[in-house]
């Protein structure tokens, strides 16, 4: 039996502001050359040894790498980063990456894109970007649908932040089905570590789109 990669550390900024149509967060277009190629993104990365923090712990040194990395791909400054999730990938997946996900909130600098990494840059309300998406116009990985889904139901940054509780930890796990492809996480009662009663569901499915979330 293979064993899985080991797992790395990274840390994403999932960056806020007020616009006129609603909440808006930053969206990144990744090059071709890249990981995650043609994907539209939050701004974050790997943590590096400049980002730990003596004593720290590894969440300390995924905040910093948010940070760092928003500035490097993005141009701009952020603040209160505040912890949301972290995201382990399935087993199969070939660099793995345990990332944890962060609330950041913009300062108002002008979004300047590291071209040699991102293609495009953007600020979008959740419901632009899913619409972009359900047309096949803009490429989403799971945990970016998933963290948009839970702004869906806020209109002001001051609503997310608010709204933030205890970090849900993401183990994701793929499943190919004779109904199709999804993606589950604990609860989902067929998930292999940390599986729910009868019936319960927490799972995305991933073969049609738009991409159908299930929680129960």
């Amino acid at each position: 039996m293979t064993q899985p990669a080991p797992l790395r550390v990274a840390g994403t900024a999932v960056v806020l502001r007020d616009g006129k149509a609603g909440l808006e967060t930053l969206m990144l277009r990744r090059s071709q050359a890249g990981s995650f190629p043609g994907a539209w993104v939050f701004p974050g990365g790997r943590v590096d040894p400049q980002d730990a923090v003596d004593g720290g712990a590894e969440e300390d040194a995924a905040r910093n790498a948010a940070a760092r990395e928003t500035f490097e791909e993005a141009g701009i400054r952020i603040r209160d980063l505040r912890l949301i999730s972290r995201w382990t990938p399935p087993a199969e997946t070939p660099v793995r990456f345990r990332t944890w996900f962060f609330l950041g909130r913009d300062l108002g600098d002008e979004v300047t894109p590291n071209h040699g990494e991102i293609e495009e840059a953007a600020w979008l309300t959740a419901e632009q970007v899913f619409a972009g998406h359900a047309s096949g116009a803009l490429t989403l990985l799971p945990p970016t649908w998933v963290t948009l889904h839970g702004l869906l139901a806020h209109r002001t940054v001051e609503e997310a932040y608010a709204a933030v509780g205890e970090p849900q930890h993401f183990e994701t796990h793929m499943h190919r089905t004779a109904q199709g492809t999804m993606v589950t996480w604990a609860g989902d009662e067929v998930h292999p570590i940390d599986a729910g009663a009868a019936g319960a569901r927490h799972r995305l499915l991933l073969d049609t789109l738009p991409w159908t979330y299930e929680r129960s």
